[in-house]
């Protein structure tokens, strides 16, 4: 799948590496929504940088599979498709239930009270994301991306005490290609997985607290297998759009807002 190797992404600069960060997850959690045009020019104003690290920001989003590249214009965030979705869920899937089987029989009593504060914090977000979600209040998505940097510290968690890092290489980047405007639209079919989410995190952890490798895999594979059959549900069924963001549209121009390349 696209997006899903990482070792042909370009090595950046500090400013660069911030910058490239911030859109990474601004546009996985559909803050920047798929189809819309990143200009250089847009980009250099609204973080303070010239055009060099703006272009290799770029071409790392390229990379990662988010955007593709507009000659003398920017870059277009791509939109995924059901298949891809599937793909990449799979990949994930397998990716992480052999890290935490790997990681059961090596975890320490402190390595469990490190994830017991990630998933104390996740569930904690999770649930004012649902509140938020049930009640229509969720106008913008600090929040969203917030509980994505939650989820993913339970999971690092359980990626460092692995010590598999080309596992973690690969499911780290297939992981940033899942979310888009259209899923957090869909707040019926979230709410579910979030509840579902939470209680497999706490799964997961008992798994490894008994140091079931076979137990931990199984729960693993099939958290992120039903993840990714609700996500596929919610990318479906869902039709709202999103207003991108004011430093994108640049007031009144909204170039390439909803469309495919």
């Amino acid at each position: 799948m696209t997006g899903c190797y990482l070792w042909s992404v370009p090595v950046l600069t500090t400013k660069a590496d911030e910058v490239a960060r911030t859109l990474e997850d601004e546009i996985v959690s559909g803050a920047i929504p798929q189809g819309q045009v990143l200009r250089q020019e847009h980009v250099c104003e609204r973080f303070g940088v010239s055009r060099t690290p703006v272009r290799e920001d770029l071409q790392r989003l390229e990379a990662l599979g988010l955007v593709t590249a507009l000659p003398n214009r920017g870059a277009r965030v791509r939109s995924i498709s059901s298949a891809e979705l599937r793909e990449a869920f799979l990949i994930r899937a397998e990716l992480e239930g052999l890290a935490t089987a790997h990681a059961a029989p090596r975890m320490t009593a402190d390595d469990l009270a490190r994830l017991d504060r990630a998933e104390e914090r996740f569930a904690e977000l999770t649930l004012e994301l649902r509140s938020q979600m049930r009640s229509g209040d969720l106008s913008n998505s600090t929040l969203v991306v917030v509980w994505m940097a939650a989820n993913h510290a339970f999971h690092d968690v359980i990626y460092e005490v692995a010590a598999l890092p080309r596992v973690e290489h690969l499911a780290k980047s297939a992981r940033r290609t899942f979310i888009g405007e259209h899923v957090w639209s869909a707040r019926g079919e979230l709410d579910e997985l979030f509840a579902r989410n939470d209680l497999q995190h706490r799964a997961i952890r008992e798994a490894l607290a008994a140091g079931s490798a076979d137990g931990a895999r199984t729960i693993a594979r099939e958290h992120v297998l039903s993840s990714g059959r609700l996500m596929e549900a919610a990318l479906d069924l869902a039709a709202a759009r999103t207003r991108p963001p004011d430093w994108l549209s640049g007031g009144a121009q909204r170039d390439g807002w909803g469309a495919d390349e």
